[in-house]
C-alpha cells in the first residue's frame, strides 16, 4: 500500500477509513501535522535504539517506552508534547552517538539532522512515514508494521509498570534491539514473523511484571460489586488506565467533599484492596470510550483522563476535562508530572454535581483476576467432569464505534447456560451488565480487568490446562476477541507466540496485514474473522 500524495497515512487501529488507511484526517481526530511528527517521533527512536543496541546501553529504555506510547492511538494530540519528546531523543541519540567508537556505515536514523522549524520537522515526518521507501517486499512491510504496533503494546505496558516501579532491563533489550532491526532492508520473512513471535514472549514478560506491580502495590483484586448509580452531591469522573493516577486522586479528594466515579477502563480498579477502601470511590458511570462524546457532556462535574482513550472534547465540557501523563489534546488543562490535582478538584467543586435524586441503578462484579478465579479452579475442575459447565469462551478485547461490533453482544446473549463467559478490557461494555446468573455459585460472567490485566487471562487458561493435564488448545475454552488498538496487538501476538490456535478475531481484520501474511497465520494459528454469532457459536461448541 503506498500513497506518497497524501497528506498522511496511518492505519494502526482498527477503525482506521475504509477499512484501509486513513489518508486526510485521522478518524481518533489526528491532523497530518500530528501524524507527521509521530512518524518521526518514531524515527528518531529508531535512531536512539540502533546507537543504545550498539553500546549495550538500556539507559535511556524507560524514555523510548514513553515516546513508543505517545504514538498509541487515542494518546498524544499535542503538537508541542510531541516535538518536546523528538527533541529529547535527539540529545539521547547525540549523547550515545558521541561515544560509539565507529561512526561509519550508520543508518540515516542515526545521523539525520533534525529540522529547525515545525514545518521543517513535519515535512521530515512525511518523509519517515509510515511505510519504509527502502522496503520492495509488501509482506515484509507488513511484518514490520505489525512488529511496531506491537513494540508499542509492549510499551505502554512497561509504561505502567514503571509507574510502580517495575522496570526490565530485558524489555529495554528487545525494543530497542527490534527498533534498530528495522532500519534493516536485508532480512528476510522468516526472520521478521519469528521476532514477531519474540515480541510476543517479551510482551507476556511485561504485562507479567505489570500485574506484579499492581497486586503488590494494591493487593489482588477481590469480587466486588460496584454500582451504577450516583449519588448526590460533587463528582470527578476518571477514565482511561493509570491506577497510580486513580490512587493520587483518591488521596487528594479525601474529605473535599467530591465522589470519584471510573469511566471506561477504570472499572476494575474497584476490585483493587488498596483502592476500594476510600469510601468516596463510589461507583461507576458510563461505559466505554467511544461513547464519551455523550457521557462526559452529562456528566456534571470534572473529568480527568489518563493514558490513552480520549476523543476530540466538545465544547460543551471543554473546560471540565483535563489530562494527565502522556495523554494530551490541544487547549486542553494537563496536569504536569507532579501530580497536583487540584484544578481537577476545584472545577468538581465549581461544577453542579449530582441533585438529591440519587439514582439506585444496577450493580456489576468486578474482581475476577486470576487469583481470585485459581482460588476456586478446583471447583471449576469439578464442575466440567460433572458436565455442569460445558465450555469457557473468553470474549474480551477493545470497545469501539465502528458497526459491527454488536456482534459481540449478540454472541454473549446466544452462550448456553451450562457455559461461562470471562471478559476483560472495554470490549465488556457490550454485555458488562447482563444478568447470566450463576453455576453452582459460580458466576457465569467473569470479569478479568483491563486490557492491561490480559495477563490473568492467560494464567488462568494455563492453570486450566494443568489441573486437566493437557495443552491450552485442548481446553474446552475459546477466544472471542475484538481489537481496536496496538496494546491489542501486542496481546495477539503474546497468544501466537504461545501457540493458541483458533482465535476469532473481529470485528474486522488488521489494514496492515497482507494476505500472504494473514494466509500464514491461518495456517500456523487458525486465526479466522468474526462472522455469524450463532454460527460462529455453534462452531465453536462443535469442536
Amino acid at each position: 500500500m503506498t500513497c506518497q500524495n497524501c497528506p498522511i497515512l496511518c492505519y494502526q487501529c482498527e477503525q482506521t477509513a475504509r477499512g484501509v488507511g486513513c489518508t486526510e484526517l485521522g478518524v481518533c481526530g489526528k491532523t497530518p501535522e500530528v501524524s507527521a511528527l509521530q512518524n518521526l517521533l518514531i524515527h528518531t527512536l529508531k535512531g536512539l535504539a540502533y546507537v543504545a543496541t550498539k553500546l549495550q546501553s538500556t539507559a535511556h529504555g524507560l524514555f523510548i517506552c514513553k515516546g513508543l506510547f505517545a504514538t498509541v492511538t487515542n494518546v498524544d494530540f499535542s503538537v508541542d508534547a510531541i516535538i518536546l519528546l523528538i527533541k529529547q531523543a535527539v540529545v539521547f541519540r547525540g549523547d550515545l552517538f558521541n561515544r560509539l567508537p565507529n561512526k561509519s556505515d550508520l543508518p540515516e536514523a542515526v545521523i539525520f539532522k533534525l529540522g529547525e522549524t515545525i514545518e521543517k520537522m513535519v515535512a521530515q515526518g512525511k518523509i519517515y512515514g509510515l511505510l519504509d521507501h527502502l522496503e520492495t517486499d509488501p509482506d515484509i512491510q507488513s511484518l514490520k508494521n505489525t512488529l511496531l504496533f506491537g513494540l508499542k503494546g509492549v510499551a505502554a505496558y512497561a509504561d505502567h509498570a514503571a509507574i510502580l516501579g517495575e522496570e526490565s532491563s530485558a524489555i529495554y533489550v528487545f525494543l530497542q534491539k527490534a527498533l534498530a532491526d528495522m532500519l534493516r532492508c536485508d532480512l528476510n520473512i522468516d526472520f521478521w514473523l519469528a521476532l514477531n513471535m519474540e515480541c510476543g514472549q517479551i510482551n507476556l514478560h511485561t504485562m507479567e511484571l505489570l500485574d506484579r506491580a499492581h497486586t503488590n502495590h494494591y493487593g489482588h483484586p477481590t469480587p466486588t460489586r460496584v454500582p451504577l448509580g450516583v449519588q448526590s452531591g460533587k463528582a470527578i469522573l476518571i477514565s482511561g488506565h493509570d491506577l497510580r493516577d486513580l490512587e493520587l486522586l483518591l488521596q487528594q479528594t479525601v474529605g473535599a467533599g467530591v465522589s470519584i466515579y471510573s469511566h471506561g477502563e477504570m472499572l476494575p480498579a474497584h476490585g483493587y484492596p488498596l483502592l476500594k477502601k476510600y469510601e468516596h470511590f463510589y461507583g461507576h458511570y458510563g461505559t466505554a470510550w467511544q461513547n464519551q462524546h455523550k457521557e462526559f457532556d452529562a456528566f456534571p462535574g470534572a473529568i480527568l483522563m489518563t493514558t490513552n482513550c480520549i476523543q476530540k472534547p466538545r465544547d460543551s465540557y471543554k473546560d471540565r476535562i483535563f489530562t494527565t501523563g502522556l495523554v494530551e489534546w490541544p487547549g486542553i488543562t494537563h496536569i504536569n508530572d507532579d501530580k497536583d490535582f487540584s484544578p481537577v478538584i476545584k472545577k468538581a467543586l465549581e461544577s453542579p454535581g449530582f441533585g438529591n435524586n440519587d439514582t439506585k441503578m444496577e450493580s456489576v462484579q468486578v474482581g475476577f483476576a486470576h487469583n481470585a478465579v485459581l482460588s476456586i479452579a478446583g471447583k471449576l475442575v469439578e464442575l466440567v467432569k460433572d458436565k455442569k459447565i460445558r465450555h469457557f469462551f473468553l470474549v474480551a478485547g477493545c470497545d469501539g464505534a465502528k458497526p459491527g461490533r454488536n456482534y459481540y453482544t449478540e454472541f454473549v446473549e446466544l452462550v448456553p447456560d451450562d457455559c461461562i463467559v470471562l471478559t476483560l478490557a472495554c470490549g465488556k461494555f457490550r454485555f458488562f451488565d447482563k444478568k447470566l446468573g450463576d453455576i453452582d455459585g459460580v458466576p457465569r460472567l467473569l470479569d478479568i480487568g483491563q486490557c492491561n490485566d490480559a495477563y490473568s487471562a492467560i494464567q488462568i487458561a494455563v492453570a486450566l490446562a494443568k489441573a486437566f493435564n493437557c495443552g491450552v488448545n485442548d481446553l474446552p475454552l475459546s477466544l472471542v476477541l475484538s481489537w481496536y488498538e496496538q496494546k491489542a496487538v501486542a496481546i495477539l501476538l503474546t497468544l501466537f507466540s504461545l501457540g493458541i490456535k483458533n482465535i476469532r478475531l473481529g470485528p474486522s481484520l488488521p489494514a496492515f496485514i497482507t494476505p500472504n501474511v494473514l494466509n500464514v497465520l491461518v495456517d500456523k494459528f487458525g486465526i479466522k474473522p468474526i462472522a455469524n454469532p450463532a454460527q460462529d457459536l455453534e462452531d465453536l461448541l462443535g469442536k
